[in-house]
């Protein structure tokens, strides 16, 4: 078999290679996918951006490469779209123009449940599977769409058993994100809080692919902490962790290890997000709960509400037992990995 992908992002490659665990048969992959997997048109490297500037500036660069999609999809047998929307809806709409009756796959669905619902309707046009992620986010579509499971059941290998009782020595993690803005805005305060906190072991987590140049250049004086470039690892070490936003929360959720949310916006952004868009919640733990049972897991810190008393306050005042009730009602809602029904579905068995 012969499969066109479109995997813009790290984290897709990551769902990606345990999808591919599960296919036995040959299968040839071209397109747009990290170079570990196998030899693509372009690397994940090269169509990464860095911001709205940055992807305005290559916008004619991106067309292009759609164009180029389309060109090398002519020889394939089936489609993966995965994740990347701004890039992989146009795609979806020239390569089902282009070829009707070839099958395209979208895997990891856009947030329509958040913002732009009406890209619902283009989805469902140009693609043949919807394959969704979040137990809840099938029910805004018709037939096409089906939950699959969540990636991250089948990437986390370590969980924590039960609550763990609180030691005099405890070991917390921080996770100011991956972005410039972000770690800039939160190392200052992660930094006092740590002074603050100075009984107890710190870890600070950063990604893989940054540099030492980097490093120093974003996190500033980081002496105090321990440095770890594996988040699974270090958020089960963690007994409590201070978390940016993004995927991690739901990471820190399943693993089993406390936490609350601090995040800092631009003003405007933060304006647009909870004025027009009406976002209420910004941890996506937080957001697969409330539509479950209408709970919530851990505490969001935002914009203001990011202060070293605030934080110091969160960790002395969590009550871990409610957590990992939560934590565990949150992993059995997800109920299963997802990269299973994904391969089944690329073959044509499910």
């Amino acid at each position: 078999m012969k499969l066109l992908v479109s995997a813009l992002e790290p984290s897709s490659n990551l769902h990606l290679t345990q999808v591919l665990k599960h296919i036995t048969e040959p299968i040839e992959l071209v397109g747009i996918f990290d170079s570990r997997l196998g030899t693509p048109h372009y690397d994940i490297s090269q169509v990464a951006i860095m911001g709205v500037v940055d992807a305005i500036k290559k916008l004619r660069w991106f067309l292009k490469l759609a164009d180029e999609m389309v060109a090398m999809a002519k020889d394939v047998d089936k489609i993966l779209l995965m994740d990347s929307s701004g890039f992989n809806l146009p795609l979806a709409k020239k390569l089902k123009t282009a070829y009707p009756d070839k099958e395209i796959i979208y895997y990891i669905l856009p947030q329509v449940w958040a913002s732009r619902p009406k890209r619902v309707k283009k989805l469902e046009k140009y693609c043949d599977h919807l394959l969704g992620i979040l137990p809840f986010e099938t029910a805004m579509y018709s037939s096409k769409a089906q939950y699959v499971g969540h990636p991250l059941l089948d990437e986390i290998q370590l969980y924590k058993e039960g609550l763990s009782s609180k030691k005099e020595l405890e070991t917390i993690a921080y996770l100011p994100g991956s972005r410039r803005a972000e770690i800039t805005k939160l190392m200052p305060f992660y930094r006092e809080v740590r002074k603050r906190l100075q009984g107890h072991k710190a870890l600070l987590i950063i990604p893989s692919s940054f540099s030492d140049e980097q490093i120093s250049l974003l996190y500033g004086d980081i002496d105090d902490f321990e440095i770890v470039k594996e988040t699974h690892i270090a958020l089960y070490r963690a007994d409590f962790a201070y978390i940016c936003s993004g995927t991690a929360t739901l990471e820190s959720a399943l693993i089993g290890t406390p936490f609350t949310l601090n995040y800092i916006a631009k003003k405007i952004d933060f304006f647009i997000g909870t004025k027009i868009l009406k976002i209420q919640q910004v941890g996506l733990a937080n957001i697969v709960l409330t539509h479950f049972n209408n709970t919530t897991l851990h505490k969001e810190l935002l914009q203001e509400q990011v202060t070293v008393d605030n934080l110091v306050d969160e960790y002395y005042t969590t009550n871990r037992e409610i957590f990992a009730t939560k934590a565990k009602e949150l992993k059995e809602y997800l109920a299963h990995g997802s990269s299973h029904n994904v391969a089944q579905i690329i073959l044509g068995k499910l």
